[in-house]
């Protein structure tokens, strides 16, 4: 049956080196998005045959950066299905299989060169200014030489013979693209540890799993001409593809994990670069969704916000753009901002109690409080960008009353500024806001607005000198709301010891 009629069978298959890339969860979600819209099969399958690069725990990394996203799968880890193990390194035998095939039909050879004669020629090339290109041995080394040679402990690797012709790839996105044979030379399929490599592996997995369409990011558009060679050579039939623009930060460099080491270097906070990076940092894996999706794709009509079953309905591959994207956090920002207050308070509560579980920085006693106080929270914060800025306006309440710490900046410009003009307003309000009894929002509201009209102080003169003795800071949510939150007994006590400090 051809991959134009049988139900349609889509895979994500990463390579367990960390914690997902933004750019790979794109990938995903248009995976996934077809898949449901077709009423298809989504599969994981976990590409680890590189040794070198695999880090252990990397898989349920990636398990749990896809279940944050709310993005599912039908077969793979964890899941089962007819055609596993999902495992690349579960399957070697399969592979074993089909690369002895290739080579007992000539269409692959073992290769006996040494690192150091590669190296030697690649040398060679980069002095007489060429590129390096693989040179085909004459002869060809035999079976009989290659297994020799691999018995004898030499680091034989087995070579696909790339076919002396043009190839087209038949993109669903790009349309028809052709590759010289003079591009091509004759690549690794199986690595002298006896692993194969990405290109055989992938091409053996697609066809054995019935994968009908591969939807993956435009650096491989070069490879899939090896594939489609070695589908051929198989006798494998081949999948409809579409090559994913590259995403790229707003100077134009391409957006890489390699930003936070750079970053890093350069002594400033590292950029959100994998999915993790932005669950930790507080963004709604809702707002994350809506705002990869429009990255090299647009449902058309200036239509922007839409939830994951919305996006379903609306998605097409004929919709999604050739020309590469630009992450723009502040879009994302503002993508966040909105979806902080289109999901309902209990969905809300949910991902906050998330982040505050996996957020380095979230004080012990806030992961400690009951879903009553994080919902007050999250409520007085209506309109926060991310769940950090959340910590940032309330963390204050979580702190001990003598562990208040001060900032020098807010103690200089709110309490000591004018000839100490809040420090004086502090000494005024003081007797006021002991002998209010009736300690609720409204209430405080009231005292301080009766205050302003008393004194004609505006109310910021009155609100900040308090603000600055009860959080250390200029920023917290509206002061009355903070006062009732903090409570009486503690307003009191920061007010007095604030006082006592600075007076």
């Amino acid at each position: 049956m051809s991959a134009t009629t049988q139900a349609m069978r889509v895979r994500f298959a990463p390579s367990p080196t960390g914690y997902l890339h933004i750019g790979g969860a794109r990938t995903v979600l248009f995976n996934w998005l077809v898949a449901r819209q077709a009423n298809g099969q989504f599969i994981l399958r976990i590409e680890d045959t590189d040794r070198s690069r695999h880090v252990e725990d990397s898989v349920q990394k990636i398990f749990d950066d896809l279940r944050w996203l709310g993005l599912d799968w039908d077969e793979g880890p964890e899941i089962g299905g007819d055609f596993g193990p999902y495992y690349q390194s579960q399957r070697l035998d399969i592979y074993h299989e089909h690369i002895d095939r290739l080579i007992q039909g000539g269409c692959a050879y073992y290769a006996l060169e040494t690192p150091e004669q590669l190296q030697a020629m690649r040398e060679a090339a980069e002095k007489s200014k060429g590129g390096f290109r693989y040179p085909r041995p004459d002869p060809i080394p035999t079976i009989e030489q290659g297994e020799a040679a691999r018995s004898a402990g030499q680091p034989v690797v087995v070579r696909f013979k790339m076919p002396d012709e043009a190839i087209t790839v038949v993109d669903d996105i790009l349309g028809e693209v052709t590759l010289a044979s003079d591009q091509f030379e004759d690549f690794v399929i199986q690595k002298s540890d006896m692993f194969p490599t990405y290109h055989l592996a992938c091409v053996v997995d697609d066809a054995l799993m019935g994968i009908t369409h591969v939807f993956r990011g435009q650096e491989h558009l070069m490879n899939t001409p090896k594939h489609i060679a070695l589908q051929k050579a198989l006798g494998f039939s081949t999948p409809r593809y579409g090559h994913l623009s590259v995403i790229f930060n707003p100077d134009g460099s391409k957006m890489s994990k390699r930003d936070k080491e750079k970053a890093i270097k350069q002594g400033v906070a590292p950029p959100e670069i994998d999915v993790h990076d932005f669950r930790s940092a507080g963004y709604l894996p809702e707002a994350v969704l809506n705002f990869i999706s429009l990255l090299g794709w647009s449902p058309g009509n200036d239509i922007e916000r839409f939830a994951l079953d919305e996006m379903v309905a609306l998605f097409r591959v004929d919709r999604i753009g050739k020309t590469n994207a630009r992450f723009d956090r502040d879009k994302l920002l503002a993508f966040n901002t909105d979806w902080s207050t289109r999901v309902s308070p209990t969905r809300l509560l949910v991902a906050f109690k998330d982040f505050l579980n996996i957020h380095e920085d979230t004080p012990a006693m806030m992961r400690e409080a009951d879903d009553a106080i994080l919902a007050r929270m999250l409520s007085l914060c209506e309109g926060f960008r991310t769940f950090a800025d959340v910590i940032k306006k309330t963390g204050f309440l979580f702190v001990a009353d003598e562990s208040i710490e001060f900032m020098p900046k807010a103690v200089k410009k709110v309490l000591q500024k004018k000839e100490g003009a809040g420090l004086a307003m502090l000494m005024q309000l003081l007797p006021k806001i002991e002998s209010l009894s009736d300690w609720s929002g409204e209430k405080i509201e009231q005292l301080l607005s009766d205050i302003c009209e008393e004194s004609g102080e505006k109310l910021g003169n009155v609100a900040q000198p308090i603000r600055v003795a009860i959080t250390g800071s200029t920023v917290s949510p509206s002061i009355h709301e903070t006062l009732a939150f903090l409570g009486r007994d503690r307003t009191l006590t920061r007010i007095r010891r604030c006082l006592a400090m600075h007076s």
